[in-house]
C-alpha cells in the first residue's frame, strides 16, 4: 500500500503574539501581512499544519538580513530540524526583533521543507515605520 502524501496548509502569517518556547500553546496571529516595523520585540512569523506526516522530518531555515555577532561577523541563517510528532501537527517558524534594529531590517525569508521540497515559504520585509504611522499601527495591532 502506497503512502498517502503529506498535506501541507500555511495557517497564519504576520505578526503574532509572544511566542513561549515552554508552551505548547502557538502564538497567535495578531495581523496577516508581509510588511512588519522593526520594533523590539516584535514576533512575526507564519504557522503552517502538516497532516499524513507522522514520522517524517522537516527542515526549517531562517535567512535574514546581514545580522551582525558580537564580533562583528555575519551571523549564517538560521535552520534546523524538527520531527513530525503526529499526524495533524502545527508548527510556528517565527522570530523578533532586537537591539540594533538597523541590522535587522530587509527581507527575512523563512521556509520549511519536507522531503527535499520547499512545502512553506514566505518573506517578511522589515522596515523602521514612519513617524505619524507608528501609533496607529500600534493601536491597530494590540500593542
Amino acid at each position: 500500500m502506497a503512502k498517502q502524501k503529506p498535506i501541507i496548509k500555511m495557517l497564519t502569517y504576520g505578526i503574532h503574539s509572544q511566542w513561549q518556547s515552554k508552551s505548547k500553546e502557538l502564538p497567535q496571529v495578531k495581523e496577516f501581512t508581509t510588511d512588519i516595523p522593526a520594533q523590539i520585540d516584535i514576533e512575526f512569523g507564519f504557522i503552517v499544519n502538516i497532516k499524513k506526516a507522522r514520522g517524517c522530518k522537516i527542515r526549517y531555515c531562517i535567512d535574514h538580513p546581514g545580522i551582525l555577532d558580537d564580533a562583528g561577523n555575519l551571523r549564517a541563517p538560521f535552520d534546523g530540524v524538527v520531527h513530525v510528532t503526529n499526524n495533524d501537527w502545527s508548527f510556528y517558524l517565527g522570530d523578533t526583533i532586537w537591539a540594533p534594529i538597523t541590522d535587522k531590517c530587509g527581507q527575512w525569508r523563512m521556509t520549511i521543507e519536507l522531503n527535499d521540497r520547499i512545502v512553506a515559504d514566505k518573506t517578511f520585509h522589515i522596515s523602521q515605520p514612519a513617524k505619524h504611522n507608528e501609533a496607529d499601527f500600534w493601536k491597530r495591532v494590540g500593542y
